[in-house]
């Protein structure tokens, strides 16, 4: 049966494949709504919209948006027209819109009576495209222009200008349009409706017009018409026209506003989502639910705001109703629009199945498929979309939107599932006059796009198909495969290899795959080479004009061979085996890695991982040069597999990009280099998968034989080939047969803790191998490091680890066989720093190792004797280490001592005998100084014998003087200098002074230093302090006497005045305060210092209440003459009491500026020696 019989309908009727919503013809109308399929999930937003919409009748909501989302091919450009056809119930020929739907839904109709329902109330639908009918001035109220452009233009005014809309607004509301018409017409003798858009061009019909049917003058008409300044218009302007409107409807009324691409047209431009929010929320406000919104977008409303929830969130409030559509359902569409078929062609289709189910079956199986795309799943299934595959209806959604997104005239391309009903019409109706064997091939799609593409994607496919036409190294049937592949170029859900390509370019269920395979290939080959396509790894890619000049330069770039061998190294050093050190059991071994004849980092000189690749010559891969070359290291002869070929490529790009200054290439060249830089890493993927490939195929060659390693990964098969040659090369690794884990381990070694019976150590082999090189190394006299000893015995063939040698050094060490030194320094067993020095690498190399050199018994025997008797003990070490560490100990420690008291000597320069103590501190250094050799530090001491016992017996006088003595030897030369301050008051003391001159003289130290005199100190100082305490008590007396008379003179001068006895007061305090202070004072210095202050107290006291107590106009005082007493017999006189006052006391500090001051000073003056006098019987001036 051929397949155009095959339809219900036919396949070559006409097919509105595009839905557009200003498409408003009666045919048009008629077969949109005649076809329209309802899905499964059409019918659920019939639902969700007629219930919303029928339910405001009963309840007014403000929230009257609508919002209907889908992506390229949902249909809801369809489905909005739909709706609005339905709301209008709009008439379609003799039958209403509501009536052609009541059959489709025969199965629901609970879901239609809802609909009839709603539809019996009036509406009105202005329906239109955004896109088309807005302005391309996209400012903040490009949104509020287009809605009331449509608005007006729906009432019959002209709204592509405001200014003519509100111009016949005005007129209308007048009630004179009909007459404005009909003066116009009959002035210029034509329609106004046809005239108003060329407003500009008929002002001499406008005026006069305007002047005879609005009765206004001329220049106010004139004025009108050449007024250029835009109509102001406001949201609330426009709503309130939309409302006015309304109002004049039933109640019941509905106005709908139903715009399309809205979410496109607006995008997420600010001002533009602000404009409509307000809008939306002023009709919702204003209109009381009779005005409704509703608008399409490829995003749903909540993905457009997103970024601006915060400020759209109104916006969301009012577009409450939400539709989204997928493009699931597209198959079904097309399925019952253009694929449905006649009873008798399902029964041959299903039987045709039956017969082919498994050859269907191995047809269609994808290679690395992203999506689940398959062939038929049944019967049913392959009559439902014969002669298409259920895959085509998932990757042509694909191809659709992905021409559009990239830049292609396909942006004009309807994405909507009504495409794709063009595209399967198309493609059926060129495989009609074939047999039900055939299928539709995916690259007859490309004619259903190509009227559409750029030009240099079109230059491409027909510069190819000229080429096949003259036969210039194509075949027709390769452009078959460019076109395919031009297709598939954006699909990454499918990678467009060669099996892939052979399954969607299958055309007959009787086709061989094997064969197809074949035929593929050659093509691919064809066009790879003629540049129309290009290839990374397994996959193919279509090439424009550009590419394919990219391309051509590309290869022929040149790449160093050496280059490439290099980068391949990297890649498996670097990425695939990223081991650094192998890791065998405790040991960790360094290798150096190659490739061909490369080092790859740095050489250690060891055992040597190398790669053999293609580029290596013939020769060296043969099997006698592997075997001989092998020896000491693993081999590894890469299989043969296009990785090389991969690297090179990816290479030759890197460098043809590097070479070009692609930021100031043209735009779509930059985008090609770019695509071309991802490819290269596409490649270098390819080649680094194609490397472990390569490994684990690979032949191996170690150490002389031809290893036949075990399955595994390519890691784990270099691990094999390594472990055979570390177990082989490092021959003398079991010499070490207990291993060191840390530094504590060799302390151990060191000091004796691990306990060692001779012929049964650890690592004895490993110890006696070291002893026989420092024999050698002695008898060669040639000097060696640790760092020799590491080197040497972690290379082949011993292969130890570093803190192995430093256990096997120390354990030598720990016998007395061998002696480290570190800066010319002889190093101890008990040395805490010897694990670093043994093995750590800053210091290794400053260590030095020699077999030791031993000492004669006759030596130990006599150092160890003067040992004994020079420190006076009994347990002096037998062992030369043990010995050394002794004398080194005691000699530090007697050092240590010595500097001790030459720090007291420095502190209290006048001790005796100093000069003793730093002889015995230069004989302790000299000794000390042969430390870093034991030998010369033994025969030292040995040399210096008599000295050390004569410092010994000179210094015992010093050692008792600072056992015993010296606390009374400091005591008296503190007495000494603390009273150098007081020698004037002692001078006339004869039995201090001569005591002070005697503790001089046994401090002093003159000549020598006799250390008996020392106690006699004691009861010299008994007679200083005893003298010094009775001057004391004496200052201290005639002190306080002086506060008595100060005292004394400031209550005289105050009496018993008011005024003074603040002044009074601090007078007292003051002078209790120096009471307290004599009586602690200790220095007859000091105490004879406190007098100046205290005379000063008393002036300024005394002054000060004078000054306030100082009458205004004082009467000189007139001193009283006593008349001379008559004589008497004259008696034995008593002695005479005469007190002694401070002339400063009498005589006070002050200013005299007048007589009369003078004379007032001396009547003070005589006051106070009278009252001095009544207490005695005279007083002394001082």
């Amino acid at each position: 049966m051929m397949i155009r019989d095959m339809f219900a309908e036919d396949i070559n009727r006409s097919i509105n494949g595009v839905i557009k919503v200003d498409q408003d013809t009666t045919d048009v109308i008629e077969q949109e709504v005649r076809e329209y399929v309802i899905t499964k999930e059409l019918k659920k937003h019939f639902i969700s919209f007629f219930d919303y919409y029928s339910d405001a009748f009963d309840n007014p909501t403000d929230d009257i948006g609508v919002w209907i989302s889908g992506f390229f091919g949902s249909g809801k450009s369809h489905f909005l027209k739909m709706l609005s056809y339905i709301l209008e119930n709009r008439q379609v020929g003799d039958t209403s819109t509501v009536e052609m739907f009541r059959r489709k839904f025969e199965d629901d109709p609970a879901t239609f009576m809802m609909i009839d329902r709603a539809t019996r109330r009036s509406a009105e639908t202005i329906l239109f495209n955004i896109d088309i009918e807005g302005s391309m001035i996209k400012d903040k109220t490009a949104v509020l222009r287009v809605f009331a452009k449509m608005f007006y233009k729906h009432l019959g005014f002209y709204g592509e200008d405001l200014k003519i809309a509100m111009l016949e607004k005005y007129i209308d509301q007048l009630g004179k349009t009909e007459e404005f018409r009909r003066v116009f017409e009959e002035k210029m003798g034509k329609p106004w409706v046809e005239q108003r858009k060329v407003l500009a061009f008929i002002g001499k019909y406008v005026v006069p017009t305007l002047m005879e049917v609005l009765d206004i003058s001329e220049s106010d008409a004139t004025n009108w018409f050449k007024d250029k300044t835009a109509v102001e218009f406001s949201i609330a302007q426009l709503v309130d026209d939309i409302k006015e409107y309304v109002e004049d409807k039933p109640d019941d009324f509905r106005l709908l506003f139903m715009i399309d691409e809205v979410g496109q047209y607006v995008g997420t431009d600010t001002d533009m989502l602000l404009n409509l929010q307000s809008l939306t929320e002023k009709i919702g406000s204003e209109c009381g639910g009779k005005v409704w919104i509703m608008c399409t977008g490829q995003e749903a409303i909540d993905e457009i705001i997103k970024v601006r929830a915060d400020e759209f969130s109104r916006i969301q409030a009012r577009f409450k109703t939400r539709l989204s559509l997928s493009s699931s359902s597209v198959d079904e569409v097309i399925q019952k629009r253009i694929l449905k078929k006649t009873d008798d062609s399902e029964t041959l289709l299903s039987e045709l199945y039956e017969e082919n189910d498994s050859v269907l079956r191995n047809l269609f199986s994808f290679t690395d498929a992203i999506l689940d795309i398959k062939g038929y799943n049944g019967s049913q299934e392959f009559v439902a979309n014969f002669p298409f595959v259920p895959y085509q209806f998932i990757i042509m959604q694909k191809v659709f939107a992905e021409i559009r997104k990239h830049g292609n005239s396909g942006k004009h391309l309807s994405g909507g599932e009504r495409s794709m009903l063009s595209g399967f019409q198309e493609a059926a109706q060129r495989v009609q006059e074939r047999d039900e064997y055939t299928l539709v091939p995916f690259f007859m799609f490309y004619d259903t796009v190509h009227s559409f593409l750029d030009s240099s994607i079109r230059r491409v496919v027909e510069r190819c198909e000229r080429a096949a036409e003259q036969g210039h190294g194509v075949k027709m049937n390769d452009v078959d495969v460019l076109k395919l592949l031009y297709l598939v170029r954006y699909i990454d859900d499918i990678p467009a290899n060669l099996d892939n390509i052979v399954i969607l370019m299958a055309d007959d269920l009787r086709s061989d795959k094997i064969t197809m395979r074949e035929k593929v290939r050659e093509s691919l080959n064809r066009l790879q080479g003629q540049n129309y396509i290009g290839r990374s790894g397994d996959t193919y890619n279509f090439l424009t004009d550009e590419e394919q000049d990219i391309q051509r330069e590309i290869k022929t770039t040149d790449v160093d061979t050496a280059a490439i061998v290099e980068r391949i190294g990297q890649l498996i050093f670097g990425d695939i085996y990223e081991t650094k050190k192998y890791k065998y059991g405790k040991y960790d071994f360094d290798f150096d890695k190659m490739i061909d004849g490369y080092s790859v980092g740095a050489v250690t000189g060891g055992m040597k991982l190398r790669f053999l690749t293609v580029a290596t010559d013939a020769v060296e891969k043969s099997e006698l040069s592997l075997m001989t070359s092998s020896k000491g290291q693993a081999i590894v002869v890469l299989s043969e597999s296009p990785y090389f070929e991969n690297l090179e490529n990816a290479m030759k790009i890197r460098k043809y990009v590097k070479g070009r200054n692609v930021p100031q290439l043209p735009q779509p060249v930059q985008d090609i280099i770019r695509k071309q830089q991802s490819e290269a890493g596409k490649y270098e993927s390819d080649a680094k998968d194609l490397l472990k490939k390569a490994i684990e195929s690979a032949e191996y060659y170690v150490d002389g034989e031809h290893l036949e390693v075990k399955s595994g990964d390519a890691k784990n098969r270099i691990d094999q080939a390594l472990e055979y040659l570390v177990s082989n090369v490092y021959s003398e690794l079991d010499l070490i047969t207990k291993n060191a884990e840390s530094d504590a381990d060799i302390l151990e070694i060191l000091n004796g803790s691990e306990i060692m019976i001779s012929g049964t150590e650890s690592n004895r082999g490993a110890a006696a191998k070291v002893e026989e090189y420092l024999e050698m190394q002695d008898r060669m006299n040639l000097p060696t490091s640790m760092f020799d000893v590491q080197t040497r015995y972690q290379s082949i063939p011993y292969g130890w680890r570093e803190i192995d040698i430093a256990a096997v050094v120390a354990q030598l060490m720990y016998q007395q066989k061998v002696t480290i030194k570190y800066g010319g320094t002889t190093i101890q067993p008990d040395n805490a720093k010897l694990p670093d020095m043994l093995r750590k690498k800053s210091e290794i190399g400053k260590t030095k190792i020699s077999k030791r050199k031993t000492l004669s018994a006759a030596k130990m025997n006599a150092v160890r004797s003067l040992l004994r008797e020079y420190f006076d003990l009994m347990d002096v070490p037998n062992d030369e280490d043990s010995l050394v560490s002794f004398i080194i100990e005691k000699f530090s420690e007697q050092k240590r001592h010595y500097q001790e008291l030459d720090d007291k000597y420095r502190t209290k320069a006048n001790y005796p005998d100093h000069k003793l103590v730093l002889q015995a501190i230069e004989l302790m250094t000299d000794v000390l100084s042969q430390q870093k050799d034991n030998i010369a530090l033994i025969d030292r001491v040995l040399k210096r014998e008599e000295d050390l016992f004569d410092s010994k017996d000179d210094l015992q006088n010093v050692e008792g003087f600072f056992k015993n003595q010296v606390q009374i030897f400091d005591k008296a030369v503190n007495m000494v200098n603390s009273l150098r301050d007081e020698q004037d008051y002692l001078s006339g003391e004869q039995d201090i002074n001569d005591a002070l001159n005697q503790i001089r003289m046994i401090t002093m130290g003159q000549g020598k230093f006799d250390y008996k005199k020392i106690p006699t100190l004691n009861d010299l100082m008994q007679i200083v302090k005893e003298g010094h305490e009775r001057l004391l008590v004496i200052k201290r007396d005639e002190i306080l006497e002086l506060i008595t008379q100060c005292m004394g003179a400031i209550h005289a001068a105050a009496g018993d005045k008011y005024e003074a006895k603040q002044e009074v007061s601090s007078a007292d305090a003051f002078f209790d305060q120096k009471r307290e202070q004599i009586r602690s004072m200790t220095s007859l210095a000091l105490l004879d210092g406190l007098v100046p202050p205290m005379l000063r107290k008393k002036d300024q006291s005394c002054a000060y209440i004078e000054k306030i107590t100082k009458p205004k106009d004082p009467e000189p005082v007139k001193p009283e003459i006593s008349k001379p007493a008559g004589r008497t017999e004259e008696k034995p006189q008593p002695k005479k009491v005469i007190r002694s006052y401070n002339r400063q006391i009498i005589f006070p500090a002050k200013t005299l500026e007048s007589e009369a001051d003078i004379d007032q000073y001396v009547e003070n003056i005589r006051e106070s020696l009278k009252m001095y006098l009544k207490n005695s019987d005279g007083i002394r001036l001082k």
